[in-house]
């Protein structure tokens, strides 16, 4: 087969022409790297590794830009990847980052976890449910649980103070702002605690 033109698509991608008819669009990368450009020969197979090498290629350039946008789990990343390319691609992809240290679970997961503390004053038990879903190995929470130090009843009476501040005179007020704080992971008994505390110097 024979590369008949290779024109500039858009961004950093160009559309291949091989006898005369449009066969793939690749990364430029891909393209400088290989030494293809109209009049080169080029099999099937040949052709077949260059599309594998162009998706790795805008896979990884997806991949930082995403990480340095914001921190991602490596389940995360892989994830978001696996929406536009696939599923070898971005598992690939996202194992490099994370061998390269550009993807770091146990700091993400502390920054993560701190975030839903003094944000959002979350439980632990709501805490570990969200790490869960970002992919943290059990054992990486099990230590980010250890280090975070909280006391439960004054982060309930921010969400409360915050949130909900006339819920000691508005019973609707209240049922609410008790089924947000169970959203949150929080145990009766804590919130229990907490209005107990909070009512008793009002």
């Amino acid at each position: 087969m024979l590369i008949s033109s290779v024109e500039p698509w858009k961004r950093s991608m160009s559309a291949v022409y091989i006898d005369g008819e449009y066969a793939v669009t690749l990364d430029n990368m891909t393209l400088i790297k290989n030494h293809i450009k109209a009049g080169v020969e080029i099999s099937d197979e040949e052709l077949h590794s260059l599309i594998q090498q162009s998706e790795k290629q805008r896979a990884n350039e997806k991949a930082l830009n995403l990480i340095t946008y914001r921190d991602h789990s490596k389940k995360e990343l892989k994830e978001k990847l696996s929406r536009t390319y696939s599923a070898e691609t971005a598992e690939e992809i996202a194992e490099k980052m994370q061998e390269s240290g550009l993807v770091n679970d146990e700091e993400y997961a502390r920054k993560y976890a701190d975030e839903l503390l003094r944000k959002k004053h979350m439980s632990l038990r709501g805490i570990e449910f969200r790490l869960r879903e970002k992919g943290i190995s059990p054992e990486i929470i099990e230590i980010i649980k250890e280090d975070l130090e909280f006391d439960p009843v004054s982060e309930i009476q921010q969400v409360l103070a915050k949130k909900y501040p006339t819920y000691a005179h508005d019973e609707k007020v209240k049922k609410r702002a008790i089924a947000a704080l169970q959203r949150l992971g929080w145990s009766w008994s804590d919130i229990k605690n907490a209005i107990q505390e909070e009512n008793s110097f009002l």
